[in-house]
């Protein structure tokens, strides 16, 4: 188990996921830079936020101490990501963040779903076709129609390793007023990205060019005259 302090954070990383890669963005401290800078523009003191995948939870810290750890709830479908979260969280004094071990999915969701859960956690994901039988688990399931209803969330942060193509069939709830989005392209075509867009159109939320950067696209609702800048 390797300590590291990331802009105020301290994080306990172990040893399973210690790849050069993450080291080296924690060292320079860049590691989820973008999807910090977005959380601390648009998150505000008693917004709901609901975060979908946690990561280290360096970014769902970023958000209790934005909105109040009371105010969010993250949900990580790693299992052995869960109890890394939990920790990192209660160690920078967020014991009141809500976290959930579940995979999220289009729908009302139920029942469990096959996970990949690699190694390395950046590459878990949904399970593909073609992955062996032995490098899956069960994960709980739960849709995106019911996490919005529970917790109604003004702000969702969602980095869910491609699984975010299944997420936009239909317009989300009418109190968002942003939703912050890592896209992976190459894991499904453009046709996507412009469901995405479409859907977020129908909610009320246009391009947020203050949270977009990269692979981070952000979205703001449509407000008449000045709010929400």
């Amino acid at each position: 188990m390797t300590t590291v302090t990331l802009h105020g954070i301290t994080l306990k990383i172990p040893k399973a996921v210690q790849t050069p890669g993450l080291m080296r963005r924690l060292e320079t401290g860049i590691y989820e830079e973008d999807e910090a800078h977005a959380a601390r523009k648009r998150i505000k003191p008693g917004f709901r936020v609901l975060e979908l995948g946690a990561g280290l939870g360096f970014v769902s810290n970023i958000c209790a101490a934005q909105a109040g750890a009371e105010n969010v709830l993250s949900v990580e479908a790693n299992p052995a990501m869960v109890p890394v979260i939990r920790a990192n969280l209660d160690r920078n004094g967020h014991e009141k963040t809500q976290l959930v071990h579940a995979a999220v999915t289009a729908g009302d969701g139920g029942g469990d779903i096959a996970f990949q859960a690699n190694a390395a956690f950046l590459g878990g994901s949904l399970a593909r076709q073609d992955v062996a039988a032995d490098e899956l688990v069960d994960v709980p399931r739960i849709g995106i129609r019911t996490l919005i209803a529970r917790h109604g969330p003004q702000v969702v942060l969602m980095d869910v390793e491609g699984a975010e193509a299944e997420l936009f069939d239909e317009p989300w709830n009418p109190q968002l007023r942003f939703l912050i989005v890592e896209l992976h392209p190459p894991r499904y075509p453009a046709a996507v990205i412009k469901r995405i867009v479409d859907c977020m159109s129908e909610t009320g939320l246009t391009y947020d060019p203050l949270t977009s950067r990269g692979r981070i696209l952000g979205f703001r609702r449509v407000w008449a005259g000045k709010q929400g800048r």
